[in-house]
């Protein structure tokens, strides 16, 4: 299944620097409908008004982490099963079974390319596709 470049996308990171990177990585991907937040309270303001394809989130943010806002995506409401790729600089073994258990689609370890993105977009919607 081919995955819908128009779909819009949410990418939540306090650091804009990396807000841009993953935009353009998306862009070369081809994914143009980008939507982004600095931190996971301002996601969720964002994802209550709109229905999104996918969210790829930081981990390490603050008031609202990345694994707080997926745990309150997951707990309920019309997102609760849009597919949730954490992104994060720490690949300790904790984290990525915690973001695991909280319901996180994919895990990308920074820095990553382009083609890494696509591979995790392109796993969490045949995982998507096959359930």
């Amino acid at each position: 299944m081919a995955v819908d470049t128009s779909m819009p996308i949410l990418v939540v990171d306090d650091y804009q620097t990396m807000v841009r990177i993953i935009r353009s990585l998306l862009k070369q991907i081809g994914f143009e409908n980008v939507d982004d937040a600095s931190n996971g309270q301002a996601a969720l303001e964002k994802i209550n008004q709109k229905t999104y394809g996918l969210i790829i989130s930081d981990w390490n943010m603050e008031p609202m982490t990345g694994f707080q806002l997926l745990e309150k995506v997951r707990a309920g409401g019309p997102s609760v099963d849009v597919p949730f790729i954490m992104v994060t600089a720490e690949s300790k073994t904790d984290n990525v079974v915690a973001a695991r258990r909280a319901g996180v689609s994919h895990y990308i370890v920074k820095p990553f390319n382009a083609a890494t993105l696509k591979s995790k977009i392109d796993a969490v919607f045949a995982t998507a596709a096959a359930a």
